[in-house]
């Protein structure tokens, strides 16, 4: 499998992070990558990097966004955005390096998830285009 950095999906999540206002992650320490080669049947994964470790290695907070691009790179605009969308619910408001699974007290991560938090962006993007 080959790995390389993913400037356009950086700048993608990045656009996500500042239209949803999710000001709790910090986009600097999100590490966007690119795969090749993976067998895996996901579009996209997000990596964690424990507490255990940052206490270990005297380093903050960092998530790692993987797009697999034999599955990512064909989808649509709209399938990205979702799909980087659902990556990101996945990031606990602590930025603590832990992960939301998808199934937590009352919160899901689900299409209908996703797909409530694309409207508001799509809604962000248009009120933004007005003014």
């Amino acid at each position: 499998m080959q790995v390389e950095l993913a400037p356009d999906i950086q700048e993608k999540v990045n656009k996500i992070i500042q239209v949803l206002d999710l000001d709790y992650i910090n986009s600097l320490r999100i590490i966007c990558m690119r795969s090749k080669g993976s067998k895996a049947n996901a579009y996209a994964r997000i990596w964690n990097l424990p507490q255990i470790w940052q206490k270990a290695l005297d380093i903050k907070t960092y998530y790692v966004i993987e797009v697999l691009s034999e599955n990512f790179d064909g989808l649509d605009e709209e399938h990205k955005d979702k799909v980087l969308i659902h990556e990101l619910i996945h990031i606990p408001k602590t930025f603590s390096g832990a992960l939301r699974p998808h199934a937590y007290f009352e919160h899901r991560i689900d299409e209908k998830t996703v797909n409530e938090f694309y409207k508001r962006y799509l809604d962000s993007l248009r009120s933004s285009n007005e003014k």
